[in-house]
């Protein structure tokens, strides 16, 4: 899909949002009208080099079919009440997208989505408390792309607290810290690589609060799409490689090539 005024070479977001809790929590849909994806949808159109299409848990293969997918570059991911619901197969489409370079940003409750469990290798579970308290995140990486443009924190008026300790793969990289005025602390922005892709997740985005109405917070959403764009060409594996071209690369390098006896291959 091409959008009028917006590059060629613009990064092709996808925003995946389950879009329950606005069709059946009065509360949520006087926050989000238009649903979550709706509001981080135009907050990202601001954005000259992102074109943005929405995908939805009830469209037909929840709106991530091969084609939409292979036209996605980043692919955002707000589940909660619906995990169970996501089909298998669309699982692991997306799985392998992100091993063949496609990043994704995972928000909030998609800790525990079948995506991020699957990516992760773990149970992706902590604690949690539905109390409205404050958070405060703490930036704890400020060179990282990620964290460009914000203060050296920033807070939250009231969140859903996650708490440590958080059932992840050692991240590659922490950017932000989480702190709750009961006292819990979480890990709440992490980045990995899997495959040629990149993942990040960010916890931050409890649907009762306006948090994606947020600055700061659309600030962070913004630059982990430009983090988690596709760099570079997939590695071209499995791939069996003849002996007569393993011979003729290393004969370019000056080098020779033997067999398991020692006999040689190249000249």
């Amino acid at each position: 899909m091409r959008f009028i005024g917006v590059p060629v070479s613009a990064i092709r977001v996808t925003i995946w949002n389950e879009f329950v809790h606005e069709r059946s929590t009065p509360a949520v849909a006087k926050i989000y009208p238009q649903g979550i994806h709706e509001a981080i949808r135009a907050f990202l159109s601001t954005d000259s080099e992102i074109s943005v299409t929405t995908a939805t848990l009830d469209e037909p293969e929840h709106g991530l079919t091969v084609e939409r997918l292979a036209n996605t570059d980043v692919l955002l991911w707000w589940g909660h009440a619906k995990h169970d619901e996501v089909s298998d197969e669309v699982v692991a489409r997306v799985h392998a997208r992100v091993n063949t370079g496609m990043g994704i940003v995972v928000l909030h409750s998609g800790h525990y989505s079948k995506i991020f469990k699957r990516l992760m290798g773990t149970t992706c579970a902590f604690r949690w408390r539905e109390a409205g308290e404050r958070e405060r995140v703490w930036i704890v990486n400020p060179a990282h792309e990620i964290a460009a443009g914000l203060a050296e924190s920033f807070v939250i008026p009231q969140s859903e607290m996650y708490g440590e300790p958080f059932t992840i793969p050692e991240p590659d990289e922490v950017v932000f810290i989480s702190w709750f005025e009961g006292g819990d602390v979480l890990r709440s922005g992490c980045c990995w690589t899997r495959g040629a892709g990149r993942v990040f997740y960010f916890s931050p985005g409890h649907e009762l609060y306006p948090i994606y109405h947020q600055p700061e917070v659309l600030r962070v959403i913004r630059n982990a799409v430009h983090w988690a764009r596709p760099r570079g060409a997939t590695a071209n594996v499995p791939r069996n490689v003849p002996i007569a071209e393993a011979a003729e690369t290393i004969a370019g390098q000056g080098l020779q090539l033997h067999d398991s006896t020692g006999n040689l291959l190249s000249k």
